[in-house]
């Protein structure tokens, strides 16, 4: 694909800064936005819809710093620019899925234990179970409370009809909400890959709503498309009876058998599939990572609801020795997951697939299972976008601002305390230099917020600095000699500088644990630049009055 990217663009003239590959695919760099959007064009025109072009913002880290793992610092929406979405979820929706589920659950139960029932129906926020007798209702409460502890069952007499009104249970109601929540929030991170974003923000934002920062993204309509995407899981027998060489190199030049589709894998292995489809993604409840009991290989285990678990038993009941091919159809291209052997019956809606796979792979398996699709379906309520011109305005600014206070204060403690001040700038220095450092190390993402908190701990640091040489010059003036004035200023300074900046740091602490977005930012750097600042005006400083 790089060859063919590199070639494409250089028949159409479109002059490359530098073309590579990582892990999600191939990047180009190029010179202006005019040469980037006339190669987007030219290359989605080649490619198709099956791939994804998007438009990026891309550190431009020199290569020598890079052949040391020198990381670059994260940059915020403000500063590098990009797209902000908060998807709010439908957990109603969610809800009536689980009631439409727990009907089907109902249903096998008193099908299995014998009990006669009129009609079961949902009623608003209930499910309505109807009965001709009353001592048949009081058989089903007491199964019922046994079997689907999840439900609350009230007995209800309505005219000559016996009802039991089934609700489901309020830690049950929380733990399906949580469920589509962390579902959906694990499904949007594994969409926005697909963007190439170097450090996307998906995190849930309240009860019901999910906060995605896609930052150096350009194609809001590109990025909306993926998060609102949908995908279904298909579970489809593989038609052993032309899997052999010959019936797949036929299939493979265009001779697909009636009655079958000729399928992928990751990678690239065909499967003739039968076109009859068993189960769908929607009767998958869970999909964890794990490993077999009695191999102890990894291995990938599903849970299926109560109308998913009653089919998948019947078939491999029924296929014993055969494949079952777990499918992945997204934007109308259906990819096989895994296809594993049926090696006994399976019931009780618990699934495992297994077989020559590593824990990355179980975990990748599962993570397709699990969030091939939305728990529930989302709305984006809110919609920012922020261009990079702006957020190269935004650093300019920042930064400007920063240097001029960082001189004017350079040049007042410089003019008021003479030798010690000097000091005191090249431990300010110092401490400029350790906090840009501890960022660019902790990969911490510098917002506007941020590099406000740069400038205010110019000012914390030099008013520790300011202490130290105050003190300094009243045991001067009280006739201490040049080197017991110094060990004594900063002795009796050391206690004052250490209570005001411990105060001022659990108020940053507080403010990272209870804010978001950018006061959580502003937070990382300010607890950050107090403890630098403590290192340099008082550690730094007095190694430099001993020299």
């Amino acid at each position: 694909m790089l060859n063919k990217v590199d070639s494409l663009l250089a028949d159409n003239g479109v002059s490359v800064q530098a073309a590579y590959l990582d892990s999600t695919g191939v990047k180009v760099r190029f010179q202006n936005t005019d040469a980037q959007l006339k190669a987007k064009d030219i290359v989605q025109d080649e490619f198709g819809e099956d791939f994804v072009v998007a438009l990026n913002l891309l550190s431009n880290s020199p290569r020598w710093l890079a052949s040391f793992n020198a990381l670059p610092m994260y940059l915020g929406l403000d500063l590098r620019g990009g797209v902000h979405f908060l998807l709010e979820v439908d957990v109603p929706s969610s809800l009536e899925k689980a009631r439409e589920s727990y009907v089907q659950d109902l249903r096998q139960l008193m099908r299995a234990e014998n009990i006669r029932y009129s009609k079961i129906s949902i009623n608003q926020s209930n499910v309505d179970i109807e009965f001709r007798e009353t001592t048949i209702r009081d058989k089903a409460i007491v199964e019922l409370n046994r079997k689907s502890p999840d439900l609350a069952y009230s007995s209800v007499d309505r005219g000559s009809a016996s009802l039991i009104v089934a609700s489901i249970r309020p830690e049950v109601l929380k733990r399906i909400q949580e469920f589509a929540l962390q579902q959906n929030i694990t499904t949007l991170r594994n969409r926005v890959n697909e963007l190439g974003v170097a450090e996307p923000i998906v995190q849930q934002s309240g009860a019901d709503r999910v906060v995605v920062q896609l930052p150096g993204v350009q194609d809001t309509a590109k990025a909306k498309d993926i998060l609102g995407r949908t995908a279904t899981l298909e579970v489809r027998l593989v038609d052993e009876d032309r899997m052999d060489p010959a019936s797949l190199q036929a299939a493979q030049e265009g001779r697909v058998p009636a009655g079958s589709e000729l399928l992928f894998d990751r990678d690239g292995i065909p499967y003739l599939l039968k076109n009859e489809v068993i189960l769908t993604g929607d009767r998958i409840s869970d999909a964890q990572p794990g490993f077999d009991s009695t191999t102890t290989e990894p291995a990938v285990h599903l849970s299926l609801d109560g109308r998913g678990a009653s089919i998948f038993q019947m078939t491999t009941r029924e296929n014993i020795g055969r494949r079952i091919a777990m499918v992945l159809v997204e934007k109308g291209k259906s990819e096989v997951v895994t296809a594993p052997v049926v090696r006994a019956e399976i019931g009780g809606g618990r699934v495992q697939i297994s077989g020559q796979m590593n824990t990355t792979e179980a975990h990748d398996t599962a993570l397709l299972l699990r969030a091939g699709a939305l728990a529930a379906p989302m709305e984006i309520i809110e919609e920012r976008t922020v261009g990079p011109s702006l957020g190269a305005d935004n650093i300019e600014r920042g930064f400007k601002s920063t240097w001029i206070g960082f001189v004017a204060l350079a040049i007042f403690i410089a003019v008021y305390y003479v030798v010690f001040g000097i000091i005191s700038v090249f431990a300010l220095s110092v401490n400029m230099m350790l906090l840009v450092a501890l960022l660019s190390m902790l990969q911490a993402t510098l917002t506007l917020p941020g590099i406000a908190a740069i400038a205010l701990t110019l000012g914390m640091a030099i008013d520790a600095n300011v202490l130290i040489n105050e003190r300094i010059r009243e045991e001067i003036r009280n006739g201490a000699t040049p080197q017991a004035a110094i060990s004594a200023g900063y002795e009796r300074a050391w206690g004052t500088i250490l209570d005001s900046n411990v105060t001022t740091l659990i108020a940053g602490i507080a403010l990272f644990f209870f804010g978001t977005g950018p006061i959580k930012g502003f937070a990382v750097v300010h607890c950050l630049g107090i403890l630098t600042s403590m290192f340099s005006a008082v550690f730094v400083s007095l190694a430099s009055c001993a020299l």
